[in-house]
């Protein structure tokens, strides 16, 4: 499968192994017994971060019907709510836990052009926690219009969470995207919402437990006529 390392993590990714080493001399200095097990675990470290910035090959869905999930991660809830920023009105909001073994890639769930962009401040509650983090936790919500698409408009939600401090949204009002193109990631740990506008056409393609990959896992197709 072919994989590379995402853009957005390549700060960190230069650095870890500079740190890593560097960590692992100083702990080989300071417990000198300790044989190659220091550089051994710096090496782990090392990979582990870039384990964590990788970014596998997707296969994206050429199908104007459905959206697409925003994140790798665990469905952790589906519920209907009202929401007043951008869909202005009663919208299904699909939750994703994301590990710190998932991919934290963002990826458009639509094709598009980004219509709303807000910076949420708040606080780094357990993105488990999935209401208190959804109320409380910093954010980054980006709106979509997307004519293309029976859905109209749709709104994905950047949350921080006990260990993701850091959230890029790599694009600005006016930016058009394709379904699946990638447009930021969340550093390490956290929770990603799609919301779409209550529709009686869409039918819910994932359930709470399903595990999705974004911009290849169908969430949400709509029936036509």
């Amino acid at each position: 499968m072919k994989m590379t390392i995402t853009r957005y993590g390549m700060p960190q990714v230069v650095l870890a192994p500079l740190i890593s080493l560097g960590a692992g001399v100083i702990l080989g200095l300071l417990f000198p017994g300790g044989g190659y097990w220091p550089l051994i675990t710096a090496a782990v470290l090392a990979v582990a971060v870039l384990g964590f910035f990788r970014d596998p090959y997707r296969q994206i869905p050429n199908d104007k019907n459905v959206l697409l999930a925003p994140a790798d991660g665990k469905i952790t809830d589906i519920v209907e709510i009202n929401e007043p920023e951008f869909i202005a009105g009663r919208a299904l909001r699909i939750g994703i836990f994301l590990s710190v073994f998932d991919v934290h890639i963002n990826r458009m769930p639509c094709s598009g052009k980004v219509g709303y962009i807000r910076h949420q401040p708040g606080k780094c509650i357990n993105a488990m926690r999935a209401e208190a983090a959804s109320r409380q936790n910093q954010a980054v919500l980006m709106g979509l219009d997307c004519p293309g698409s029976p859905a109209g408009k749709v709104m994905v939600r950047q949350i921080t969470g006990a260990i993701a401090r850091r959230i890029v949204c790599a694009c600005k009002t006016g930016d058009e995207f394709t379904a699946g193109q990638q447009y930021g990631m969340i550093k390490f740990g956290s929770r990603t919402e799609l919301f779409l506008p209550v529709n009686e056409k869409a039918e819910i393609i994932v359930k709470p437990g399903q595990t999705v990959r974004a911009g290849s896992s169908i969430m949400v197709r709509y029936r036509q006529n």
